[in-house]
């Protein structure tokens, strides 16, 4: 008998035996709705091929594609609310139905929302949200979408650099840049920074921004204290109440991402600290109740509904030899959160 050889494919067995992909596979599983004549038929041509079942082309063939899984971190964030309505968008116009999970920011509970997508059927998975800066931590999520993909699933995320399929990358450090040169230029020097956890790559990009920009003043990222805490509003609070209690002569505070800039804003309301007067603010993302709060929040704007968009584009179009990206640009929104740098 030849050996099993990865080349082999389920259509390959479908097209010696003379029956379609969907009839290959029930008769390979064992399910009702084929006679035993062409079951018998069908494993003859999968033996004599040497064809080893995979489980991803199986589900696919099985009938699953009209559904798109969304993995998100955080469901109950505007940001990646307004990502899913853009998929949603693109959905709606090819007749597909959307499945929404939440990973908390967890990788295995990532890769376990991964494992029931595929089991679901779905003919499409998309991950948003920021990878992580250790490639190991991803690497079983990286090798259950290599072989979704090889099975005829399509793939493409938002915001991840090592998941090695189709992806939308925000404008993260030269949006972090622009954050921290709009204070500086408002003669800003004692910044704080409230930070999302270490390990994401989001949060080590939109840093690296802000570094470039303070080298451009002659200033060092090592000088002003960055306080890591969860990349979410309870976040902001926190990491706004260490420096408040720390560092109390700071007079502005970089939030790298808008629930965080929330966060910090409730914090300094209820310390009764006045926003300009005594301490700037500012956010990253512009989501859609940025402008809407008191005060107004300046933040670099990304396109998040366009980036939900974007990226099931991207995965209905055929597959390329190597992974697509697609860049989005950002847009600096002065509001009434930040203002000049009080005199003492």
């Amino acid at each position: 008998m030849p050996r099993p050889g990865p080349r082999v494919r389920l259509v390959d067995v479908a097209a010696r035996a003379g029956v379609s992909l969907a009839t290959a596979s029930r008769a390979l599983a064992g399910r009702d709705g084929v006679s035993e004549l062409v079951a018998d038929r069908v494993r003859q041509v999968s033996r004599q091929l040497g064809y080893v079942a995979n489980p991803y082309a199986r589900t696919l063939a099985g009938g699953a594609s009209n559904s798109v899984g969304l993995v998100v971190h955080q469901v109950d964030d505007p940001y990646f609310a307004e990502i899913a309505g853009g998929v949603i968008q693109v959905a709606a116009e090819h007749g597909l139905l959307v499945q929404i999970c939440h990973s908390g920011r967890d990788p295995e509970a990532e890769l376990r929302q991964l494992r029931h997508l595929i089991a679901q059927r779905v003919g499409i998975i998309l991950v948003a949200g920021s990878g992580y800066t250790d490639p190991q931590v991803e690497a079983a999520a990286r090798a259950e979408l290599a072989e979704f993909q090889h099975g005829g699933g399509r793939v493409a995320v938002i915001g991840r650099h090592a998941l090695g399929v189709d992806a939308v990358l925000p404008d993260n450090q030269a949006g972090g840049r622009a954050l921290a040169a709009h204070l500086l230029d408002l003669g800003h020097r004692r910044i704080a920074v409230a930070a999302g956890t270490a390990r994401l790559t989001t949060v080590a990009d939109r840093l690296a921004g802000v570094s470039a920009a303070l080298a451009e003043h002659g200033l060092s990222l090592a000088e002003l204290p960055v306080v890591h805490s969860d990349f979410t509003r309870d976040g902001g609070r926190v990491a706004a109440e260490r420096i408040l209690r720390d560092h109390p002569s700071t007079t502005a505070i970089i939030a790298l991402n808008d629930a965080m800039a929330i966060g910090v804003l409730a914090a300094l309301r209820a310390h009764r600290v006045a926003v300009p007067a005594r301490m700037s603010v500012v956010g990253f993302d512009d989501v859609s109740v940025a402008a809407d709060l008191a005060p107004s929040l300046t933040t670099v704007r990304l396109p998040m509904t366009d980036m939900g968009r974007m990226a099931l584009t991207l995965a209905l179009k055929p597959r390329s030899a190597r992974p697509r990206r697609r860049a989005t640009g950002h847009a600096l929104q002065v509001r009434d959160s930040t203002g000049p740098a009080p005199v003492d």
